[in-house]
């Protein structure tokens, strides 16, 4: 238990949250934020001698100044996902959690809801209540303290969350994929997906091996015993895929888990997302009906890959939650006569890889956003022989509508109508989500 001041770093939600959970427990708490709402930065840099500890938010970097003074005079730095993973293996609130930990580059909100779901699935057998915290669902410090007692943290956590977490060591943590994001944060591609790996350093570590980033981050990692899931027939001690459904092969003889049609969101990327989530959840004793039963339920986040409409045999889907290439690359991937909407801000990222490896599946490509002339210029490169559409309009609702009936007049029965954008929103809309359901609306309509 702190004995002594803490100092808070950031009084966003996060920063507030930790200084309530603490004042709720007798500790002194000071909160350092230069926009007003605590002490500014610089005064806690002077005052450093005064505290035991700092909690940081976990969006301040870690070349803050504030934290590498702290660091420099010897106070220990943690995130506000580590201090209640401390309280709780304290017994702070009673007898401590199962945590069981998912993380990855894409595909974290999805596996982590499926997951939540089969555990809720095994909680109607043996009394445990489960739920999807962190990211997802509720915050991990709210969870602890909730009145009905969640036995079970189903945790969404982020590179920065686990950066600064030293003493967190999931029941079960969960590596689904890496491909570069947030490299300004972590200052390198190695350094981002070496903090993902910190998932990994329970008695449970899940991975997907399919992913060769991930094979070399659990190589400089040390993790020598993993269970990988694989969208291919599974090896001895793998999760994956015979003859149309998940199977288990980590024991004495393979074990049919559910059937792969009707897993949402549909496609590959869905397929290891629910691959991911049976093989944490089988390790916690749930059964084949248990994980059966959670998918069969399951239905995909907004923006996520669901299907928003269907006409004419042409399937629409909405899948703005991929904001970078790799995530449409999983959005792109199972699918056929695709066309394929995409663009906004690409932060630097290349899409050329991506159209590289899909340009066989796109029948047509309609282009919105800032850098919509930058995609273009790889299709032409890349795909001459794919139709592509560029709306000039800057109106969010305009230019969706405007590639929507686009979209519709071309597409024939068998076809998919895809928003992947590849590509961050903030160029137009005031986010992911309101260019998701402009685009389910303007499907709608058609419909």
């Amino acid at each position: 238990m702190i004995t002594g001041t803490a100092l808070i770093a950031g009084a966003g939600v996060s920063g507030r949250g930790i200084a309530r959970l603490l004042d709720d427990l007798g500790v002194s708490v000071v909160v350092a934020d230069d926009n007003g709402a605590g002490i500014p930065t610089a005064e806690a840099r002077r005052r450093l001698d005064e505290f035991e500890l700092v909690v940081t938010s976990p969006g301040w970097r870690p070349d803050n100044p504030l934290l590498i003074d702290a660091a420099a005079a010897g106070l220990e730095v943690i995130g506000d996902v580590e201090l209640a993973y401390r309280l709780d293996r304290a017994g702070t609130f009673g007898d401590p959690r199962t945590w069981l930990v998912v993380t990855g580059t894409n595909g974290k909100t999805t596996t982590t809801a499926m997951l939540a779901a089969m555990m809720q699935q095994l909680g109607r057998d043996t009394g445990l209540r489960a739920a999807a915290v962190g990211n997802i669902g509720v915050a991990v410090a709210d969870a602890l303290v909730d009145k009905q007692r969640v036995d079970v943290l189903v945790a969404e956590l982020s590179s920065f969350q686990l950066h600064w977490s030293d003493q967190l060591t999931p029941d079960a943590g969960v590596l689904l994929n890496l491909a570069e994001d947030h490299i300004d944060w972590h200052g390198s591609f190695t350094a981002y997906a070496d903090d993902k790996a910190r998932a990994l350093r329970g008695p449970v570590a899940v991975a997907g091996v399919d992913d060769a980033a991930v094979r070399a981050a659990l190589e400089r990692a040390g993790v020598d015993k993993h269970t990988g899931f694989t969208l291919g027939e599974p090896g001895l001690g793998q999760f994956g895929v015979i003859g149309g459904q998940l199977v288990d092969n980590t024991g004495d003889a393979p074990v049919v888990l559910a059937p792969v049609a009707g897993i949402q969101p549909g496609g590959p990327a869905g397929v290891l997302d629910a691959l991911a989530a049976a093989a944490v959840a089988r390790s916690q004793g749930a059964e084949p009906a248990h994980i059966a039963a959670a998918l069969a339920d399951f239905q995909v986040d907004g923006h996520r890959g669901q299907t928003v409409a269907e006409t004419g045999g042409v399937s629409w889907i909405d899948n703005s939650k991929a904001t970078n290439p790799h995530a449409a690359d999983a959005a792109l991937a199972g699918l056929h006569d695709v066309i394929w909407i995409a663009g906004g801000q690409l932060k630097g990222a290349d899409v050329a890889p991506l159209i590289r490896d899909h340009a066989h599946r796109l029948k047509a490509v309609g282009l919105l956003g800032v850098d919509a002339p930058l995609i273009a210029a790889a299709l032409a490169d890349l795909a001459p022989d794919v139709p592509v559409r560029v709306t000039a309009d800057t109106d969010p609702q305009a230019a969706v509508d405007e590639l929507v009936g686009w979209a519709h007049g071309l597409a024939t029965e068998g076809d998919t109508v895809l928003l992947a954008p590849a590509a961050a929103s903030l160029d137009m809309f005031t986010g992911m989500a309101q260019r998701g359901d402009l685009f389910a609306a303007a499907a709608g309509r058609l419909s």
